[in-house]
Formats: C-alpha cells, structure tokens, sequence
C-alpha cells in the first residue's frame, strides 16, 4: 500500500472518529461532558423547534404527568411546585390545566429562549406560574420550601446529578414529594458518570433523604423517580417574594420597580421582561428609579 493511500485512509479514520465523537457529545450527551454552558448554548438553538422535536401529546401529558400530579397534591392546601428544567413549560401547563390542582408553580431554567417560549404559551397562567432564568445548580430559595419539586429529562446533562438531586432536596419540604427521571436505554450506557442502574438510583435517593422511592417505566428512555422527603409539615403557600433569596447576597427581601425586583440588602436589580425573571442577570447600570426608599433610618456614624 503506497504512503499516498496509508494517508488518505488514516485521515478517513479520523474524520469518522472526529464525526463519532461530535455525535456522541453534542447528539447522544447533548454537551453534558463540555460543561453547562454548552448545554445551555444547545437548548438556546434548539429552543424554537423543541415542542416540535419532543411532539408532546396533551392527552397523554395530562393522563401520565398532570392528573397523577394533581392528585398527588390533593390533599395539601394551596400546595407550592419547583420545576427545574422547566423548558418550555410541559410540566406547568399539565399540571396548571388539572382542575384538582390549586396550587402555584415556579419554573426554573437556564435557557433564556426556552423560558421566551414557555412565557408565551403560559400567559393565561401568569398569576400562578412564576418563571425564572438561573442556574439550577445553585437553587434561590431556602431550605425546606416547596411541597413538590420536579425534574425531568435533565438531571444527566448537569455537572453532577448526585449534586443536583441534593439541591433539589434540599428545597424540599418534610412530607413533600420528589419527582425525576433516570435515564435508561441504550443512550444510557453511552453516558458513563451520568446515568444509574435502578438499583443505584433509588439507593442514591434513600441516601438524599427520601423515603418510599419507586421507579417506573415511564417513556421509552427514561423512568419516573418518585420518593417523598422524610418527616411532615404543612402545606408552603408562600408568596414568591417571601421565598425568594437574592443570588447575590442570599438574603430575602424584594421590593418590586419599573418591571423589574429590586432587593432592600444589596439593591441588586433583576429585570422581569417577557414574562420572565432574570436572576441570571442583574441589571449593571440600574436608574434611580429602580432604588426603594427603604431603611431610611440615621446610620450610625
């Protein structure tokens, strides 16, 4: 076999290998392996195309997702949900269209165009949705807030699902209930570090702090994780401006300006615009108008 030949082939070889490797990571892995902003920078592009990608059925979205929700949270009053992932608002327009579920929900993304999307199809819901642009690495609430926190189809292309679970938890109220998925198939295997056999998920679970987990076919790549948190508390009901840390300075205290949150510890200002809260990007140059007259007491000198 002459050079000319051995060279040509070679660069064959590598060019599928380079091909493989760009399927696997941006295709099958969707980023996961090159960090979050890849991730985020995938959903931007394909924010548009989405629904149409996934082709949600509403009958089958409200038989498999909304109605067990609804009826999940049936019994506590005025019941609070996370939705982390939130996309373009599957999970709260299923959930928000049960007329067994009264409750409020605040879905939290950080695809600012997904969020666009899910702002437009959830304006008739503005009053009890409430969506956020921000990391869900790093949850702004405190601890044991909600009496539901969903995530799904989303916990294998974090850093760190063990991570991300933990947070999730973490808002998570006594009694309240967990629900995810695991990613399962052949995909799965591809994607060593972010997946778990059944068994190693529901232990990872049990560990986190829940109780009763189950694992159930669910779609064909993905099973439904469920577990509720140990111990009991009322029903949240909290208002957003009651539950809401400042990414900034983690304490809670808002009060609201010109479409936008400005809050009374650090006055970071975070705009609201398209129906959405930019936690992710405090304003840099607020006017004065944006500034409460707040703590208008003597300082000491």
């Amino acid at each position: 076999m002459s050079g000319h030949v051995l060279f040509w082939l070679l660069g064959l070889l590598g060019g599928v290998f380079l091909l493989a490797l760009a399927y696997w990571q941006l295709i099958i892995a969707e980023g996961a392996y090159l960090g979050q902003r890849v991730v985020t920078w995938l959903y931007d592009l394909t924010a548009p195309r989405y629904d149409a990608i996934k082709q949600f059925n509403p009958e089958m979205e409200a038989a498999f997702l909304g109605r067990p929700l609804a009826q999940a949270l049936e019994q506590v009053a005025d019941p609070l949900v996370l939705d982390i992932a939130t996309g373009t608002a599957r999970l709260p327009i299923a959930l928000l269209e049960q007329p067994l579920f009264r409750g409020r929900i605040v879905g939290v993304d950080h695809s600012r165009r997904m969020l666009r999307i899910a702002a437009r199809k959830t304006a008739e819901y503005r009053d009890r949705l409430t969506l956020i642009w921000q990391d869900a690495a790093h949850l702004p609430f405190p601890d044991r807030t909600f009496d539901m926190v969903t995530c799904l189809e989303m916990l294998e292309f974090t850093p760190s699902p063990e991570r991300q679970l933990a947070e999730a938890i973490r808002v998570l109220r006594p009694g309240g209930v967990l629900v995810t998925t695991r990613r399962r198939g052949f995909d799965a295997r591809l994607m060593p570090g972010k997946t778990y056999s059944p068994e190693a998920f529901a232990a990872l679970l049990e560990r986190l702090g829940l109780k009763g987990v189950q694992l159930l076919p669910w779609q064909v790549d993905y099973d439904l994780a469920l577990g509720a948190r140990a111990g009991y508390v009322s029903g949240a009901g909290h208002a957003l401006l009651e539950i809401l840390c400042c990414p900034r300075c983690k304490t809670i205290g808002w009060v609201e300006r010109s479409h936008s949150l400005v809050c009374t510890h650090c006055r970071a200002v975070y705009p609201i615009r398209e129906g959405v809260l930019e936690l992710e990007r405090p304003l840099r140059r607020p006017s004065a108008d944006h500034f409460p007259d707040v703590d208008k007491s003597p300082k000491p000198a």
